[in-house]
């Protein structure tokens, strides 16, 4: 009876996993038909992201917050980076950047701040200001000139669009490219590891994540962040969203599942300390080894604290 049971609860998680991609690939008349659920795989499939759980701070017996940099330059990172196009991939798959700016646009992401201490909030408009940036080419500079304008670097996108409107520049002069996935060259994370003495191990919670990537226009800019999601308020949407599986296509994984169980490399860049949380770079300089050799001692700190309850 037991193994009758373990074969149906198989079977059944085997099934509901192919729905999600290539649903109806086999039995499709038309190519329109693929990726068609009917109601009863619709409402499988609706599955809301796994819930947390609530830790009491009495249960917290130890804890760190820390900093993380997630470069999409390494294999591993690369289910966060592609697909840089999509459009011959229709809806199924998307970028992690493309799902959280597609959200935000609609308003199923509100908890978007300025940055990592959640102090100032932001709007969509505030985001798309972060994601364009204006170029003014040696003709529109010559323009302004010679009618006296002077401009102050970084442009002022409102600025810009009110020479524009007053004909004082003409806009063939002036482009505004935008970020897409493709300009998108890591993510930041924020986190905090803490050992709950009732369970008695050492678990990690993510509270926020940033997209970054260099100011418009400026190859060879510093890396910035765009925007810093608070994570819980974005865990709806990112669980809806489908990470291609390079090892079986027909059982994709949610950003929620991958980043919740730390399914990517990542970089210790800053811990909270007495310093006002200063980042590695700030007390190392210049020594790319010596700050990945802090970035590990921080991790074989924190994982150490762990091994160290039940050794003595």
């Amino acid at each position: 009876m037991k193994n009758k049971f373990f074969l149906l609860l198989i079977s059944a998680t085997f099934s509901s996993q192919v729905l999600f991609s290539q649903a109806n690939l086999l039995n499709a008349r038309v190519p329109q038909d693929v990726g068609q659920l009917n109601e009863k795989q619709i409402a499988s499939n609706d599955e809301e992201p796994l819930a947390y759980g609530y830790v009491d701070d009495r249960d917290i017996l130890w804890s760190k917050t820390v900093w993380e940099r997630i470069d999409l330059d390494e294999r591993v990172n690369f289910p966060y980076y592609y697909p840089t196009d999509t459009l011959k991939l229709g809806s199924e798959r998307r970028s992690l950047f493309d799902v959280l700016v597609k959200n935000l646009k609609n308003r199923n992401i509100k908890e978007v701040y300025r940055d990592d201490y959640f102090k100032e909030k932001y709007t969509y408009q505030d985001v798309l200001t972060r994601l364009r940036g204006i170029v003014i080419s040696e003709g529109g500079t010559n323009q302004l000139n010679e009618q006296g304008v002077a401009l102050t670097i970084p442009y002022d996108i409102k600025e810009i669009e009110g020479f524009i409107a007053e004909g004082i520049l003409d806009d063939q002069f002036v482009d505004q490219p935008k970020i897409t996935a493709a300009e998108i060259e890591e993510y930041w994370i924020k986190g905090t590891w803490y050992f709950n003495k009732r369970l008695g191990e050492l678990k990690y919670r993510l509270l926020a994540i940033t997209p970054v990537a260099k100011e418009v226009g400026q190859d060879d800019g510093e890396l910035i962040p765009l925007c810093w999601i608070w994570y819980p308020d974005a865990r709806k949407v990112l669980n809806d969203a489908k990470v291609f599986n390079t090892r079986n296509s027909s059982k994709p994984i949610s950003y929620d599942n991958m980043l919740n169980s730390r399914r990517f490399s990542a970089m210790i860049y800053k811990e909270e300390n007495v310093y006002e949380d200063r980042e590695v770079k700030n007390y190392i300089k210049e020594d790319a080894l010596k700050q990945l050799l802090e970035s590990e001692r921080i991790k074989n700190v924190i994982l150490d604290y762990e091994l160290d309850m039940w050794n003595n």
